[in-house]
């Protein structure tokens, strides 16, 4: 397989042969293609860092409204002056959902593959990663509506049930994201993680209540933006008839003209999206389709340990805070 440049200095897979995510699209077997990115993710680690979004991460977590009071840490709010949950082993076996947006935007694709086929091969991905922990990984699909929900399991088969789905998904038309928000908000009383895989390349009004209300659940959300490079950049030469995916319209449009009003509101729906998950505590990548997906995992686990060291430098041992 060809090789991407490693473009993250400090990278613990410095030196390391990245796969190159045209190459990887053309393994055809989802399983296969997710193991590929997870074992090359981790050969490439000389001493892996990373024992799981699980134990390492979750020994305390922060008091959600809720909690039982009994599991406060009292000696860690006496010296944090913040209120901390311990977690027991059984308990740090996390519950993750993944949620696909499956919708006709996500076809979009100018480096040889989709937006949605990249949204697969990382969301399976990190299922096949959790798999390996022992965690519990469910998955949603929408577009306009809910188009598959495979509960959070972990049992022999279950992985690939999950990868089947996956490969099958066809894709769809418009995009509803609030009904498979809503679904996990009123479905899922045990604590987890929930995963939104999208290009939220839509009004982000409501996606905020959903959120919020997700986030009172006490459940940690993370959205993995997938965007093709053209639409962070808008590099077109060539003023071009542009199609309108979801809505069937054809626009011509003069690529100069029209370049700085792109941005500009490309940039500020980013902004609010971002503003949002600020207020929320919501992680938020953004990631263009040329990325390698070992890179996305990266990014991922980085985020989580940076947040988990958060915790911990409040938690030496003993319990006590610093």
């Amino acid at each position: 397989m060809s090789t991407a440049a490693n473009r993250s200095t400090g990278h613990p897979q410095r030196g390391a042969a990245l796969i190159d995510p045209g190459s990887l699209m053309r393994i055809k077997n989802l399983e296969l293609r997710a193991r590929a990115i997870v074992e090359g993710f981790l050969s490439g680690l000389h001493r892996s860092p990373y024992h799981g979004f699980s134990v390492e991460f979750t020994e305390y977590r922060q008091y959600s409204p809720g909690d039982d009071p009994r599991f406060l840490d009292w000696k860690l709010y006496a010296r944090s002056d913040r209120y901390f949950i311990k977690c027991f082993e059984d308990e740090t076996n996390l519950r993750c959902h993944l949620l696909v947006d499956l919708s006709r935007s996500m076809n979009y694709g100018t480096v040889g593959y989709s937006k949605a086929e990249y949204a697969k091969t990382a969301a399976a991905t990190v299922a096949y990663f959790l798999s390996l922990q022992r965690d519990a990984v469910g998955l949603l699909t929408f577009d306009e509506k809910i188009v598959d929900v495979i509960p959070p399991r972990f049992r022999t088969g279950h992985i690939h049930h999950l990868m089947m789905s996956l490969e099958r998904a066809p894709a769809g038309k418009g995009t509803d994201i609030e009904k498979p928000l809503e679904q996990i908000a009123a479905t899922v009383a045990k604590r987890g993680v929930v995963v939104l895989i999208s290009d939220l390349l839509t009004p982000i009004g409501a996606l905020k209540k959903n959120l919020s209300y997700l986030r009172a659940r006490g459940h940690e959300v993370v959205i993995l933006r997938v965007l093709d490079p053209r639409e962070v950049d808008f590099a077109f030469d060539q003023p071009a008839m542009f199609h309108d995916i979801e809505s069937g319209r054809d626009l011509y449009i003069d690529p100069a003209a029209a370049r700085d009003n792109y941005l500009s509101a490309f940039q500020e729906h980013s902004g609010s999206l971002q503003t949002i998950c600020n207020q929320l505590g919501i992680e938020l990548h953004m990631i263009t389709i040329d990325r390698p997906l070992e890179l996305m995992l990266f990014d991922l686990l980085t985020e989580r340990m940076n947040r988990g060291a958060n915790v911990r430098q409040r938690t030496p041992a003993g319990g006590g805070a610093s």
